[in-house]
């Protein structure tokens, strides 16, 4: 497996994880106590230093004025595909009969940003019947728990990720 080369953290990098972290903290303490700030600050800039030699990860996001709605619809996207690949799961689990018919499959991806290509394999992982075992490159090897015979590398890539990788390339490379 190849190792995707970082690009060096740059100073929107550490403004972003601390942004993150500090909202995260404030969103589960539940409170916007002038305590709560304090310790949200704090726990921010801790973060932030210890995750400081990996923050060119966000290299990968793009920030346009569309970035913010294509991160929604990818968001509503996942969560439908989500619900319907486990109604989808469920009836197979409580329908014996119905044909399952494993497979590992490759599939292609356009995203260029270790992070796109991660959230693309964790979003594909994160639906049930499918599980990504490894990235190389801009492939993704997939077991899939229904693979339609004789199915090709751009079928595939249709029916597990192109949904999700259209609303990913808006906010991520």
């Amino acid at each position: 497996m190849s190792q995707p080369i970082q690009d060096s953290p740059r100073p929107i990098h550490f403004l972003i994880a601390f942004a993150v972290s500090v909202l995260l903290w404030l969103l589960l303490a539940g409170s916007l106590d002038k305590q709560e700030w304090v310790a949200a600050v704090a726990a921010g800039l801790l973060v932030t230093l210890l995750a400081a030699p990996r923050l060119g990860i966000f290299a990968g996001i793009r920030l346009t004025p569309m970035a913010p709605i294509y991160l929604v619809l990818y968001l509503g996207r996942f969560f439908a595909a989500l619900i319907v690949a486990n109604l989808d799961l469920a009836r197979r689990v409580l329908t014996p009969s119905l044909p399952i018919r494993p497979a590992l499959v490759e599939i292609g991806t356009k995203l260029q940003s270790p992070l796109g290509r991660m959230l693309l394999a964790n979003s594909i992982t994160l639906t049930p019947g499918t599980l990504v075992i490894d990235v190389c490159d801009d492939r993704l090897l997939v077991h899939w728990i229904d693979c339609p015979p004789g199915t090709d590398l751009e079928q595939a890539t249709h029916a597990i990720a192109s949904d999700f990788e259209r609303y990913i390339e808006g906010f991520l490379k």
